[in-house]
Order: C-alpha cells, then structure tokens, then sequence
C-alpha cells in the first residue's frame, strides 16, 4: 500500500479544529447578549468578537400590578438574568458576569441583602434551572465526501495491478521459501517504502497544518528521492532474485516516493491519471498475451507520468534559486558587502522557521506504526506460505481487501470525528458524552468491519484459486481490520506512541511465533490480531470521554 491517512479538516492548508467547552460556553454568552437586547445605558456597543463578558440586563419599566410582583429584588434580578444565569456553568461565571457590570459587594448587600458577589451568584445558580442554549450553527469541519474517500481507497490498490502486468518479467525458480520468484525482494523494498512513506507524510501534513505549504513541498522534496533509495537498497539487500526483480523494485520505489507527494498534496486525480496506462494494461493482459515490450512500456509510462506529475508539485527550481540566494548572501557578509542587516533578518527568518517546525521526533511512531500494520497486512496473505506451507495458502484477497477498505475506513473516521463535535454540543454530562460517543464509535466500526467483509468476499470469489474463507480466516481479517481502524482513531486522537506500540508488538509476536514455529499459523494470527485489537479498544474507551482527546 502506497500513501498515508491522517485525519485532518479538509482545506487548502489543513489546519487542525480544536473543539472545547470554552467554545459552547462562548456561544451561550453571545445568545445571551443577544436576549438582552441591548447594551447597558451610557457604554458603546461591544464588538461581536470582542470575547467581553456579557452586560447584565437593565432593569425593565414596570407598571401596575407588574411592579407589585417583584417586591423582592432578587426575584427581580432572577428574572431579568434568566437567560444568563441558565446557560452558566458554574456560579463564578454568573460572578464574573455581576461584577463587570459594575456591583460592588456595598451595592450588593445594600440591594439585594447578601455579602458579596459570590453570594448572589450562587443563590442565582440555585434558583434558575440549567437551559444551555444551543450553539450557533457553525460549518463542519470534518465533512468530506464519501467519493474522495473511496478515490484514494482505489488508489491505495491501484498499484497492485503492476505485478500483474509484470508477472512474465518475475519469472524464475520459486523463493527460498516457496514464493515466486522475486517475491522476497519486492516484499523488502515494499516493506521499508511503507515505513518511511508513513512518517514522511506525517512531517509534511505537520507542516501542511501549520500553514506552511512550501515547507510541506521541501519536506517532500527531500524525503521522496531519500526513500526511493532506502527501498532500493532494501531490495537489492535480499540475494537470488530474478535479474529484473531489482530492476522492479527501483520502479516500485520510485513509484511511493511520487504518490507519496501527490497524496500529501490533494492531487489524488491526477494520480489516478498517471495509473491509467499501467492498470488498462493489466486489465487487458487477463484476456491478451500482451508482448513483453509492451508491458514493459506501459510500466514505464505510468511510473514516467508519476513523476513527472510530483516534480511538477515540488519547488526544485525555486529551491535552487533560493540557495543560491542564501549563498551569495553569506559570501557577501563574508566579504563585508551587503551589510549585516540583511544577514541577521535572514539568519533570524530561518531560526525562527526552524524554531516553529515540527519535530521529526514526532513523525517517528507514525512510521513504527505503519512497520507494525504492513507486516500484520503480510502474515495475513503469506502467513500460512512463511511458515512452510504450499504456495496455494497464499491469501492475496484478505490483503487487497484490507487495502481498498482505506477509502470506506478514512471516511469512516471522519464521520466519527464529525459525531465528536455534535456529542460535545448536545451532551450535558461526562456520562452522557461517552456513552453517546460510544455509540458512534460501535456504528462506525460496525459499518467499516461490513464493507472490509464484503470486499474479501468478493476479491475471493474473484480471484482465481484462493483459499477458502473459512471461519478462522474471516474472524482473522476482521480483527486485523479491527487494529487498523481503532489504530487510525487513536492516532486521530493524538495518541499515536501507544497504537505505534501496539501494532508493532503484535507484529515482533507474530515474527517470533514463526521463527520457532510455535502454533498452527492460523491460530497464531488469530490470537495476536486479537490480542492487538482488545488492547487498542481499552484504549480507545479511555480516551473516548475526554473532550480534548477530539480535537
């Protein structure tokens, strides 16, 4: 799987929405401003955005029997702050409020009999019923639409159609282990192109959220082309692959590095665009014997276009101009010329960027993450095969389906996110958030857990010579989908060292149970995928009630 998935509202920029209950209570102060209808006698109206506290009421003209009804002031005051004093948290912000308006503790008990403010509020608070008002309709930052979703899924999978196209270039004695030829050496520069794709993405979206889309495009810059070679060299490490297996490798690499930065950069179309060529071929090649120069062609076409498309998106040219720049400015401070102003605004500019930047420490976990899902996503299709089984045992659907479910998966957290800020608005207690958010969590997860079914269903119906889905296998990849989506959420939530460590455990688990072949390889991973997913739902509940954790 090539590309990454991180939760953010969608925008040109990014940005990250923090949602609290400072914002709901902002939003009941103004409503109650708004019912009082006015500002008080003598004072300028208040900007709207001001974040002033709201003016008390002024008091109404009574007449009549009217003015025989309030023979107590407090019942006077109760009503003229009704509104206020229903929408208040707690007594010190009814406090806050009388005080602002300019009640002093002498007018307070000379008026109303008691001793000081806080004394009025709280007989205020005890008097009034809560009413928190509802907020002012704002837009929802996490709404997305469920075809974007499903593009990338496509997309994620995409890429999977080159080794069918490719397949008569692979050909060759089987592995060491029994797997076709070239098997091993694709696997390892597949493996450490996912890696670093994670954390790569993760570094640039940092950036992406902060504003700063051209420290994004150098991120990627450099990151991409570094990659690339990582998963070359990782593939060229594995001895006694076909001659054309490295060759493939290098353009598979090459091929996460580009998609890498379209994905990053909201250019999933014209990704699809450059796969065009390569996925028709493959199409095509199930029905025709296509020549090898064909194929050959058509790989190279599509891996051509993919990178041509992400240099178009990076600032190569503006990159060498700037450092030329910076070059002739330090050889002129050098030399004396120029004048030292300059150098020090443009040596405090490029403190002050490093400064504000992202920590690649922080970028680190997303990629163990990603180590720790790509080898689960492994042993689910080659676990039985790695372990000294047939060829046949290959379980290639259970990872196709588990990869086009990114789509469904990513749209999925998003509508979660989406019922985060409604339950942060309707709940009127810790509780009732939790359990309200609870049960969102269940639907999304339900929905998700379906769509993953159905997907490898399908793909094993379709796929010629699949082992059966049987019970263990289908139970397999439902906790796998389990992990990866709750591990989404929690990195959703800001929590990604734990998921990181999760996953990866599970996958040392899994290593260590095949290397001395302790079980049945089905029960193994039947037992660590749900070992993972338990401990990524504990996780999941904990942090499910606080309201800073949906952010």
């Amino acid at each position: 799987m090539s590309g990454s998935l991180w939760l953010r509202p969608p925008g040109p920029e990014g940005g990250w929405v923090h949602v609290g209950h400072a914002a709901a209570t902002g939003h009941a102060l103004a409503g109650a401003r708004a019912a009082a209808g006015r500002e008080p006698a003598g004072r300028e109206p208040a900007a709207a955005d001001a974040g002033t506290l709201p003016a008390v009421p002024r008091p109404r003209q009574r007449t009549g029997a009217g003015a025989a009804a309030a023979d107590d002031p407090m019942d006077e005051l109760a009503e003229r702050l009704d509104t206020l004093v229903a929408a208040a948290v707690h007594p010190d912000e009814i406090a806050a409020v009388l005080e602002s308006d300019g009640m002093n503790d002498e007018y307070i008990r000379l008026t109303y009999g008691r001793h000081d403010s806080f004394a009025l509020a709280e007989e205020l608070y005890a008097r009034v019923p809560r009413a928190f008002p509802e907020p002012d309709l704002v837009p929802d930052p996490w709404k997305v639409p469920l075809t974007a979703c499903l593009l990338r899924g496509v997309i994620f999978a995409l890429p999977g159609l080159a080794y069918v196209l490719g397949a008569p270039l692979l050909e060759g004695p089987p592995d060491r282990l029994g797997l076709p030829a070239g098997t091993l050496t694709l696997l390892a520069g597949a493996l450490i192109g996912w890696v670093w794709d994670q954390t790569l993405s993760h570094r640039a979206y940092s950036w992406l959220g902060l504003g700063d889309r051209a420290a994004a495009r150098r991120t990627l810059l450099a990151g991409a082309p570094a990659g690339a070679l990582l998963g070359t060299a990782a593939a060229l490490a594995v001895p006694g692959g076909p001659p054309f297996s490295y060759a493939f490798a290098a353009g598979q690499a090459l091929y996460v590095g580009a998609a890498t930065v379209l994905l990053v950069l909201g250019r999933e179309r014209v990704l699809l665009a450059a796969l065009a060529p390569m996925a028709g071929g493959a199409v095509l090649s199930l029905a025709v014997d296509l020549p090898v120069p064909v194929r050959v062609a058509l790989l190279a076409l599509s891996l051509l276009a993919a990178c041509t498309l992400a240099l178009r998106e990076l600032p190569l040219a503006a990159g060498v101009r700037a450092g030329a720049r910076r070059l002739r400015d330090r050889a002129r401070h050098r030399r004396g010329e120029g004048g030292p102003v300059r150098w020090r605004m443009l040596r405090g500019a490029e403190e002050d960027h490093t400064r504000r930047g992202p920590r690649i420490g922080d970028s680190v976990p997303y990629g163990v993450f990603g180590l720790g899902t790509g080898l689960l996503v492994l042993y689910a299709a080659l676990g039985e095969v790695l372990s000294g089984g047939p060829a046949e045992a290959v379980a290639a659907p259970s990872a196709v389906a588990l990869t086009l479910s990114m789509g469904p998966a990513e749209w999925l957290l998003h509508r979660f996110r989406s019922g985060s800020l409604t339950g942060l608005r309707a709940a009127r207690s810790p509780g009732a958030f939790w359990r309200r958010m609870l049960s969102t969590l269940a639907g999304c997860l339900a929905r998700y857990l379906t769509v993953l079914l159905a997907l490898g269903v399908t793909g094993t119906l379709l796929w010629p010579h699949a082992p059966a889905l049987s019970g263990v296998r289908v139970a397999t990849l439902l906790l796998l989908g389990a992990v990866m989506w709750t591990g989404l959420l929690l990195q959703s939530f800001g929590a990604v060292r734990p998921a990181a460590v999760v996953c990866a455990g599970a996958a040392v688990a899994q290593s260590v149970a095949l290397l001395v072949g302790a079980g049945a390889p089905r029960l193994v991973q039947l037992a660590v995928a749900g070992g993972a997913a338990a401990v990524l739902a504990v996780l999941v509940c904990l942090l499910l009630g606080r309201a800073t954790a949906h952010r």
